[in-house]
């Protein structure tokens, strides 16, 4: 999603491998069902966009830093990379996934792991589980670490553990949201979906990342203030246009069958925004039956685009954009940051189904 030059890429890779070898290494004298969870951790770590340590490493360069003045930078983008892994294993077990781009996920591995040496199904899920919660653990703890022991100044390293603390805390409070929302009887109104949409992505992966390179950049608290301000409105309209995708992107967007969210019953902000229409007593019926299979996800598809939500939801990423841009206008943000900024809202608006 953000392009760097090859010798920050690099970096940033060098920084990640050099962190999950750390944990190998570690784990690797602790017996060998806790090396085979450190391999395990390094290919869920594997691959990816990056995009978020990108951010720290992007925005940084657009207040006009030096690695020479920060030379702990790479450690820092890496974080918010192991930070990302740690919530994606931790979802994939919230969410009783076991298969991830293809592959068995942690999880996966080490259920099957239990079943080579003759565990029945739950003791398998067991097995599994912990494993999963484990690896989130270790990744949420080098993340943490990486921040600490990066190679800057005392200030720095206080306002970055406040970021990391905040993103924590944050996207925390949004899974729990989410997961509340999904199990009550009750659908939570649009405004609760939105907020939990925001919540679980915002600020980790958006205001987070671009702060921690702008205070590594030594950017004034007006700069910060205006910076975390766009990352909300950009890290919200990332969030919507996912749910775009999850519903009606292609196989190659999504990363797996068109309609996903839809056969699953996901409750986002998509079914929120149809929920206050005319027309949910068509939609819910046919999110209903969306599970049984290709027909009736596109009819699903159907109800909701002419129900309306498709389009509202659309509105709500275009709004939100408008106000990151507004936000990037700031005269506390210099030109390279605005247009950093502005960029970022574009590739988003690129990414709407």
């Amino acid at each position: 999603m953000i392009a760097l030059a090859p010798a920050p890429a690099a970096a940033i890779d060098d920084a990640i491998d050099d962190a999950l070898s750390r944990i190998r290494g570690r784990a690797d004298a602790l017996g060998e069902g806790f090396s085979e969870l450190g391999g395990a951790i390094a290919r869920a770590a594997a691959g990816g966009k990056r995009f978020r340590p990108a951010l720290v490493a992007a925005s940084f360069e657009a207040f006009g830093g030096t690695v020479a003045d920060a030379p702990g930078l790479y450690s820092v983008a890496a974080a918010f990379e192991l930070l990302h892994t740690a919530f994606v294993v931790h979802d994939d077990v919230i969410d009783h996934d076991t298969v991830r781009r293809g592959s068995p996920n942690v999880a996966g591995e080490f259920r099957l792991r239990a079943q080579s040496r003759g565990a029945d199904a739950s003791g398998a899920a067991l097995l599994g589980d912990a494993a999963a919660i484990l690896a989130g653990d270790l990744l949420l703890h080098e993340a943490c670490r990486l921040a600490a022991l990066a190679d800057v100044g005392t200030a720095h390293r206080a306002a970055l553990l406040t970021l990391i603390d905040d993103a924590v805390f944050v996207s925390a409070a949004g899974e729990l949201a989410d997961v509340e929302n999904a199990v009550s009887a009750d659908y939570a109104d649009s405004e609760a979906l939105l907020a939990a949409a925001h919540d679980k992505t915002a600020v980790y992966s958006f205001t987070a990342p671009l702060s921690a390179g702008a205070v590594l950049a030594d950017a004034s608290p007006a700069a910060i203030a205006a910076l975390s301000d766009a990352g909300r409105h950009l890290g919200l309209a990332f969030q919507l246009a996912d749910d775009l995708i999850g519903a009606f992107g292609t196989p190659d967007q999504a990363g797996r069958d068109s309609g996903g969210d839809l056969r699953e019953a996901k409750r986002t902000p998509l079914i929120g925004l149809a929920r206050e229409t005319d027309a949910w007593s068509r939609v819910h019926e046919a999110i209903s039956v969306a599970h049984t299979g290709p027909i009736a996800v596109r009819e699903a598809q159907r109800m909701l685009d002419e129900s309306g939500a498709r389009a509202r939801l659309v509105a709500l990423v275009d709004e939100s954009l408008g106000d990151a841009r507004r936000a990037a206008s700031d005269p506390a943000l210099p030109p390279n940051v605005a247009e950093l900024l502005t960029t970022i809202a574009a590739k988003i608006a690129r990414r709407v189904p």
